[in-house]
């Protein structure tokens, strides 16, 4: 379980893929990792299966291969990380499983005099649980949906906090990425259709 508030921004410094899918090498400052840990790479929950010199290793197998972009991505590539939550952690975004529920579409950026907003055409499964003012996770990080412009359309806004300390900033029209919607919803559409 995260929250979509990242805590560093790391560097793709290898990957290769093999047999059972593809292994990447994450440059990243923490301190005191282990093996066998959760860690959110760009939302994805990844185990940490190597302790490196200033990074760590994860294996990304066809499954996930199959729902997120990580087969595309490319040495020097950043990522966006998140380490688990702990129980007496402060929830400053929302529960966020790290579960990638698909790939959107930035369809449209625009600078404003407070923030930077991004329009995502979003997967259907996603759109059909996201709400004005819900939440919803974009490569990991949590994000307060600002507008609903259009069917299977999102809007974020991107505050100078997080256009300094995420990837997101460098978002441009065409871009995909990793998104996740809010858990909530998802139950509440689970148990509307079970009742139906």
């Amino acid at each position: 379980m995260f929250t979509g508030i990242v805590t560093a921004v790391g560097r793709i410094s290898r990957a290769t893929t093999d047999d059972a899918g593809l292994a990447l090498t994450v440059q990243a400052r923490f301190k005191g990792l282990r093996r066998g840990e959760s860690i959110a790479v760009n939302g994805a929950c990844l185990t940490v299966e190597r302790v490196t010199a200033g990074g760590f290793g994860v294996h990304v197998v066809g499954t996930t291969l199959g729902r997120t972009l990580f087969s595309e991505y490319r040495v020097g590539r950043r990522v966006n990380l998140e380490r688990a939550l702990r129980a007496a952690d402060r929830l400053g975004g929302h529960f966020v499983q790290g579960h990638v529920d698909g790939v959107a579409r930035v369809v449209r950026v625009a600078n404003g005099a407070e923030a930077k907003t991004v329009d995502l055409a979003v997967p259907p499964d996603v759109s059909e649980t996201t709400l004005l003012h819900g939440a919803i996770a974009v490569d990991g990080v949590s994000m307060t949906v600002n507008a609903v412009p259009e069917s299977g359309v999102v809007q974020i806004s991107l505050v100078p906090f997080t256009r300094s300390h995420t990837t997101l900033d460098a978002l441009a029209t065409g871009d995909r990425v990793h998104v996740e919607a809010d858990v909530l919803g998802k139950y509440v559409r689970q148990l509307c259709r079970s009742q139906a």
